[in-house]
């Protein structure tokens, strides 16, 4: 097996380029999973004889699983390295797939897309884990940016490769490609070094996990970088769930000219990334997550402004939506590392916690644009400003303005 990387040193750039690769496929676990089988939405439910609504709860069935399976695996990493749990996370994705491709109603459709979620959310909430382990600092949020610009490529292809699929083979196809990306991905975990030695690791009894849950969140910073965070991803779900319907049914845009428009927001997400790990080192992290919070609620404020006086038309939605979208390199990435570098002996823990909040809020934020569905914009234009200044007050009223460093890199 490899050798465990010596953690009192930054990583080789050779080693850096392996990690990086088999890192982003780690964390592309969530977009793969669930952006590849959309173009199969209603074949599955004409083949499980549901409707359209039973159908979408296997989405709501992963998001849930995902979002409650990031607290188990999150004290497991740091007790028990990185690489034995996202081993163990794999199997049981792949075992999902296979229950999701073998499925004969939407009820066990929804139950083992729960199963697959839980084992694939140990790659992504330990893979921010293992950027925590090997940096710390602005090179964290320059490296996890740099993750995230890679992991954005997925929603971009996965419907595409999706309907490729869709095109020459069933639906049940596409889950057993899940399948053989999670076996690739187990055989990929040979090279990849285990970031968390024996020395490091954290040797309460994982019956603590709930106090130690308790403890994160008591800290003021901690909570102001996971609520900078929760509030965006919540915001990010309305934007998810609503743009559908404001775009094609509101404004009657072809299905394939949403998915150009909703490409776009992935590029610029992407641009971002980029430009917060060139300015990350110049300006610090907390700064740029800062400015990514207000740029948010300006952008929701023109967001909301045009929804209620349909003031623009479309353009009136699409340029505000893409501002906001955008707003996350500065944000999300910056806020994950902030929070895990007040507790860097929980890493796992706080990465897991971290996640779970940004899911369980991104849940909040769709359900809610459903709720309040009325046929406009007007509804996802509401939930993204709502949320977007709860992102601004917590970036601002619970993070430290001069923030001193808990680690650095010569502790790790």
């Amino acid at each position: 097996m490899p050798k465990d990387f010596d953690t009192a040193e930054t990583p080789s750039d050779r080693q850096s380029l392996s990690t990086l690769a088999i890192l982003s496929m780690l964390m592309a676990f969530a977009s793969v999973s669930t952006d590849l089988y959309l173009p199969a939405l209603p074949a599955m439910a004409h083949a499980l004889h549901a409707n359209a609504g039973q159908v979408e709860l296997t989405i709501s069935g992963y998001l849930i699983g995902f979002s409650l399976g990031q607290l188990l695996w999150g004290p497991i990493g740091d007790r028990h390295g990185r690489r034995l749990p996202i081993a163990l996370g794999l199997v049981l994705f792949i075992i999902g797939s296979a229950g999701c491709a073998l499925s004969d109603s939407a009820s066990v459709m929804i139950a083992w897309r729960a199963v697959q979620a839980v084992g694939a959310c140990a790659s992504v909430v330990l893979a921010r884990a293992m950027v925590r382990d090997l940096y710390s600092g602005h090179r964290a949020a320059q490296m996890l940016s740099t993750l995230m610009t890679v992991m954005a490529i997925a929603p971009l292809l996965g419907p595409s490769l999706g309907g490729l699929i869709l095109h020459v083979a069933s639906w049940r196809a596409i889950f057993w490609a899940l399948v053989l990306v999670g076996i690739g991905t187990l055989a990929m975990l040979y090279v990849l070094p285990e970031t968390l030695p024996p020395q490091r690791r954290n040797r309460e009894p994982l019956s603590n996990a709930l106090s130690r849950y308790v403890r994160l969140l008591g800290d003021r910073s901690v909570l102001g970088y996971i609520g900078a965070g929760g509030f965006f991803y919540g915001a990010m779900y309305a934007y998810i769930a609503g743009t559908p319907f404001a775009y094609i049914s509101y404004h009657h845009v072809s299905p394939q000219q949403y998915g150009v428009l909703f490409a776009v927001g992935i590029v610029g997400i992407m641009l971002t990334n980029q430009l917060n790990s060139r300015w990350v080192a110049r300006h610090g992290s907390d700064r740029l997550m800062r400015m990514g919070t207000l740029a948010a609620v300006l952008s929701a404020l023109l967001l909301a402004i045009d929804a209620w006086t349909d003031w623009g038309g479309l353009a009136g939605l699409v340029i505000p939506l893409f501002l906001f979208v955008s707003a996350t390199g500065f944000i999300v990435a910056n806020s994950i590392v902030g929070a895990m570098s007040a507790f860097p002996e929980f890493a796992g823990a706080t990465s897991a916690l971290v996640g779970s909040l940004q899911y369980g809020t991104g849940i909040l934020g769709s359900g809610l644009v459903g709720t309040f569905a009325d046929g406009t914009p007007r509804p996802m234009a509401a939930v993204i400003l709502l949320f977007g200044v709860g992102s601004l007050l917590c970036a601002k009223w619970l993070v430290p303005e001069v923030k001193v460093p808990t680690a650095t890199a010569a502790s790790l």
